[in-house]
C-alpha cells in the first residue's frame, strides 16, 4: 500500500513539471514590443513566441489556411475623462498550405503572397512581423505620453464556417497572447 501511493506521488510530480511545458507549447506570447518612429510615421517593432498547436498544424497541413492578427490600441491618458483614443490598428497574417507544391503561403493583409519552404519560415512573419505604421505623425502629439497595448491572436472569425464551430469548443483553437502594454512618448 505504501508503495501504491510513493508511485501515485511520482507519476503526479512528473505530471506537474510537464504541465508548464505543455502550456507553453500552445501559446502566443509577446516579447517585445515597442513604437518606433520613421520619417512620416510611428511603426510597431514585436517580438512573438508562436507555438503551434497539432490540431491546428493539422488543419494546416490539410489546406485550411490560419489567421494572426495582431492588434494595437494607443490612448492618450486624461484623469478628467475617459482615455482618448488616438490609434487603434490591427494588421492581419494569412498562412495557408498549398498540398500541391508543398509549400507555404504567407501574405500580410491583402498585400502579395509568398512562399515558404517550411512552417518556421512561414510563421516569421508573426513572430518578427515587418514594421508597419501604427499611427500616422498627425495622430500623436509630441511630447504627450501615450498608453499602448499590443496583442497576437489566431482570428477564427476568418476561418471557414465548419472551423469556426469547431473553434468554440476546442481549447487547440483559441490561441491569443495577453495585452502587452507600456507607454510611449510621441517624438
Amino acid at each position: 500500500m505504501k508503495r501504491f501511493f510513493y508511485v501515485l506521488a511520482c507519476g503526479l510530480i512528473a505530471l506537474l513539471v510537464q504541465a508548464p511545458s505543455v502550456a507553453a507549447q500552445n501559446s502566443i506570447e509577446i516579447e517585445t514590443a515597442r513604437i518606433e518612429k520613421n520619417r512620416e510615421d510611428y511603426v510597431l517593432f514585436a517580438k512573438v513566441t508562436l507555438n503551434l498547436t497539432r490540431g491546428l498544424e493539422n488543419a494546416l497541413m490539410s489546406g485550411v489556411p490560419i489567421y494572426f492578427t495582431t492588434d494595437v490600441e494607443m490612448a492618450r491618458p486624461r484623469w478628467y475623462w475617459f482615455n482618448e483614443k488616438a490609434a487603434d490598428t490591427k494588421q492581419t497574417v494569412r498562412i495557408a498550405y498549398n498540398v500541391l507544391t508543398r509549400q507555404f503561403v504567407g501574405a500580410i493583409g491583402e498585400g502579395l503572397q509568398r512562399n515558404f519552404r517550411t512552417l518556421d519560415e512561414a510563421l516569421s512573419l508573426v513572430r518578427s512581423p515587418p514594421r508597419w505604421v501604427v499611427a500616422e505623425k498627425k495622430e500623436l502629439s509630441v511630447g504627450q505620453t501615450y498608453e499602448v497595448a499590443v496583442r497576437v491572436r489566431l482570428d477564427i472569425s476568418q476561418l471557414p464556417k465548419p472551423f469556426q464551430i469547431n473553434a468554440i469548443n476546442n481549447r487547440d483553437w483559441r490561441l491569443s497572447s495577453d495585452w502587452k502594454r507600456f507607454s510611449y512618448t510621441a517624438q
